[in-house]
């Protein structure tokens, strides 16, 4: 079905051909680092992801969790767990400083999560963040927030599956004291916010066939992008709906031209179809690639899961320094979202980890900042797995570098801290047919000891780290 809602005019028109004719900008393959707020009602439990979904879920530990401490769903449902985000200690301002800190270029915030809450003061639907909750623009306050601090900002949208996910909230127990009894869901009073979806079939994928919803969720899309004008806007899936998703993207770019001249928008989807993810950034859920990508892509992960969890274990500082510099050197970026708590502030854990980050991009940034990727990935034998949810650690060796360059200087990361403070890069050896002219250590001003021999350029790292993990060389090549 076609869209018959305007797009902002502009070069780009409304078609697949058009649209791949894409060029990603400069300031986001520059960028490599940046930090996301996937952040919304469903961080009120803190017991994790997709608890709007699972609490209308007999048997899920989030139904369980739910029951024991707000209800049974047919009394308190997910409206009213809306309520009781209040966002009380959010502090955007604060928060942008320790992410800029931290090495981030760029922030995303979350528009819009599965549970069909809008985080901005949306013109087509009253369950948002100015109507109820915090009873504040979300967006607009991270967005101001980065702004101050010549960041730039980007939204991530998960309301296409959003109808589809949502449909077991129109069920009832099969059994036990409330068995039949319908969720609040059910109640057509609420219907803008559960959805009209108790028609859609139980084995419906990712992104509704019920064309009713197409222009409801393009409607929004196009508010969102009008009010914030962003310099990213990532969806949770492939490009959605068809000739929709094709609108939005064309009113995305368009806008972006006649704000700036030329496009400087980035659009992320997840489809890995080179035909589909063509027309913007390819992104990757929590997993990296196996090799360089000729075109610029990226990671978005999360520290521990993507809401709140009292329970979580979360990634080590050197884990997630690790996954950056891997996806560097493959013409990647890395988005990482921290998980704030309900009240807004962020949990000690988090915080170290930005501490760590902090510390370590003030040693090795120019490494990874306005880089490209050298002629070799890297060197040594461990290598991620590639695909999406595929992030477990690997096991590094000090035998294992990854490259990037800039101009005549080529930076060497050690993914391994050496425990006899030496480093080998046989890529930079003699018999390379490199010729090297000066060699420094990011991070410290003193000269280091080093040689370049016939099989491996040889460095004597200092007896003090100057950054807690994945120490860089940067070689300059005659």
């Amino acid at each position: 079905m076609s869209s018959t809602v305007p797009i902002a005019a502009g070069p780009f028109e409304a078609s697949w051909d058009s649209l791949r004719g894409y060029q990603c900008p400069e300031w986001f393959r520059d960028a490599k680092f940046g930090i996301w707020a996937h952040w919304g009602p469903q961080c009120v439990p803190m017991v994790g992801d997709w608890y709007a979904r699972h609490m209308y879920v007999p048997g899920h530990p989030q139904y369980d969790h739910h029951c024991r401490v707000y209800g049974h769903p047919s009394k308190f449902g997910y409206k009213d767990i809306i309520e009781l985000w209040k966002a009380e200690q959010f502090d955007p301002e604060g928060l942008m400083d320790l992410y800029q800190r931290a090495g981030a270029t760029y922030f995303v915030a979350q528009a819009v999560h599965h549970d069909n809450f809008d985080n901005w003061d949306s013109k087509h639907h009253r369950w948002n963040s100015v109507n109820c909750g915090p009873r504040r623009n979300i967006t607009r306050l991270w967005q101001d927030a980065a702004a101050r601090r010549g960041m730039k900002f980007g939204v991530s949208e998960h309301l296409g599956a959003s109808y589809s996910w949502w449909r077991q909230n129109k069920l009832s127990d099969p059994d036990g004291l409330h068995k039949g009894v319908p969720y609040d869901a059910s109640d057509p009073q609420w219907a803008d916010l559960y959805h009209d979806n108790a028609d859609e079939p139980g084995n419906a994928g990712w992104y509704t066939a019920t064309e009713r919803w197409h222009p409801r969720w393009l409607a929004r899309m196009m508010d969102l992008v009008d009010q914030h004008q962003p310099d990213l806007l990532y969806s949770d899936g492939g490009v959605p709906f068809g000739q929709y998703g094709l609108d939005l993207i064309a009113h995305l770019y368009n806008t972006s031209v006649k704000l700036h001249g030329s496009n400087q928008a980035v659009y992320n989807q997840k489809d890995t179809n080179p035909e589909v993810y063509s027309v913007g950034v390819l992104d990757i859920e929590r997993g990296q690639l196996k090799e360089a990508a000729k075109e610029p892509w990226q990671t978005d992960t999360c520290v521990g899961g993507w809401y709140f969890d009292s329970r979580q274990k979360y990634k080590t500082p050197t884990h997630v320094i690790q996954m950056l510099v891997d996806n560097v050197a493959k013409n990647g970026n890395l988005l990482l979202n921290l998980t704030q708590m309900p009240d807004g502030h962020l949990d000690d854990q988090c915080l170290f980890i930005l501490e760590k980050l902090a510390a370590w991009f003030a040693a090795n940034g120019e490494g990874i900042y306005g880089t490209r990727p050298w002629v070799k990935v890297g060197e040594g034998t461990a290598q991620a797995e590639g695909g999406a949810f595929k992030e477990n650690p690997i096991p590094y060796t000090s035998e294992d570098f990854r490259f990037t360059a800039k101009g005549d200087t080529v930076y060497a990361f050690a993914m391994k801290y050496p425990d006899t403070r030496q480093l080998a890069v046989r890529s930079l050896a003699k018999d390379q047919g490199c010729t090297i002219q000066a060699v420094k250590l990011l991070g410290c001003d003193a000269d280091i000891v080093w040689e370049q021999a016939d099989r491996a350029l040889v460095a004597r790292l200092p007896e003090a780290m100057v950054a807690p993990c994945v120490p860089c060389l940067a070689v300059t090549l005659a």
